[in-house]
């Protein structure tokens, strides 16, 4: 299965409430919307991915249970991003006070900010430089750090606000200091 995109704008522009009656009307449906408004439909992930995706999320849930300093998302959840693109990270994470300003109207629909920590996990129906264009438009978005996985090569390419990629080829473990103190992602589970 790949990855359609599909272009209604000569159509059709949706707006953010759209698009996201659209996603509630369609749950089967996994959409994103690019900042071109352009639907992005991906397929579910297969096995291999999901079992991981569920590692780096309960590693991430472990530590912010025990931080408690922000909220904790997984790939199911919408952030409409400033550049007015509707993404949904594999994992993501938000500051406590960022998601405490949020109305709970906010709260309840996708969420109106980009997250301050995502993850991308390479999937066999991704392509490399459309998740790598991906990781760029959080960063520009106001994302503070990034790391997109290729299990397929054994890299992790880690962003960072206002820094070039750093590419590390197979790591065991990613340190992700900067932005979640003490915070130690174990890519042994992932590999």
């Amino acid at each position: 299965m790949t990855v359609l995109t599909l272009n209604f704008n000569p159509i059709i522009q949706l707006t953010s409430d759209q698009f996201y009656q659209l996603c509630t009307a369609n749950p089967d449906l996994k959409l994103e919307r690019n900042a071109n408004g352009e639907l992005i439909v991906m397929p579910p992930t297969g096995g291999e991915t999901g079992k991981r995706n569920s590692n780096i999320n309960l590693q991430l849930g472990i530590w912010n249970e025990r931080t408690q300093m922000g909220e904790l998302f997984d790939s199911s959840t919408g952030f409409t991003l400033p550049n007015q693109a509707d993404r949904s990270p594999d994992a993501a994470w938000i500051e406590k006070s960022r998601w405490e300003a949020l109305t709970s109207e906010q709260r309840e629909k996708f969420i109106p900010l980009c997250p301050d920590f995502v993850i991308e996990l390479l999937s066999p129906s991704d392509r490399l430089s459309q998740i790598q264009e991906k990781m760029r438009e959080y960063m520009e978005n106001g994302c503070r750090l990034g790391l997109l996985i290729n299990r397929r090569n054994r890299q992790v390419e880690i962003y960072r606000l206002g820094r070039e990629v750093e590419v590390l080829d197979a790591p065991s473990i990613i340190s992700c200091e900067d932005v979640l103190p003490g915070f130690v992602l174990n890519m042994q589970q992932i590999w």
